[in-house]
């Protein structure tokens, strides 16, 4: 066997270790996107979610958001909303916050002007409308453990100030 040159020598270690720290940034920026991939899929309320009428109990009167649509937006997550109000009439409201129990402004809705959604656990949240600051209703929201049903239970007072409580029951699209 012949000894290596110098020069040689030094090729083959400046390879390997460029080799190496290909290998190195590779794995960092892999490790990074699954951790950026598992923070969002390990948010249920991300996605679009249709409302299933036949599986909700929803009073009369009561308005209806028959899709809602939860979207990342930076380190927050924003809720479109569309329905129809007490009267039939098509609404669409927008959200934007975090699920902190800290008051966000909601556009679009005329009875409601700001919300707080607070995470109680992966699955469990509590919701709050307020209008003018005062609570108009409240509610807790619930993923099924497969992640494809949100149920939405809410409290509150209609115009007439009788206390109302309604059911949504939500599939993911």
């Amino acid at each position: 066997m012949r000894p290596q040159s110098s020069g040689s020598y030094l090729k083959n270690r400046l390879r390997k270790e460029s080799d190496m720290r290909t290998r190195t940034v590779l794995a960092a920026l892999a490790f990074c996107l699954a951790g950026a991939v598992a923070c969002f899929a390990a948010d249920s309320n991300l996605g679009t979610w249709k409302l299933n009428e036949a599986k909700s109990n929803i009073p009369a009167g009561v308005p209806k958001n028959t899709k809602v649509v939860y979207t990342a937006a930076g380190d927050q997550v924003k809720g479109t909303i569309d329905g129809v109000d007490a009267a039939g009439k098509p609404l669409h409201s927008e959200w934007t916050g975090k699920f902190d129990g800290k008051d966000y402004p909601v556009t679009g809705d005329p009875s409601v002007d700001a919300r707080s959604i607070q995470m109680v656990d992966a699955r469990h949240y509590k919701v709050a409308n307020k209008k003018n600051g005062k609570t108009t209703t409240t509610g807790t929201i619930e993923f099924s453990a497969d992640g494809k049903t949100r149920t939405l239970v809410t409290e509150g007072t209609d115009a007439n100030g009788k206390k109302i409580s309604a059911t949504f029951v939500y599939e993911k699209q």
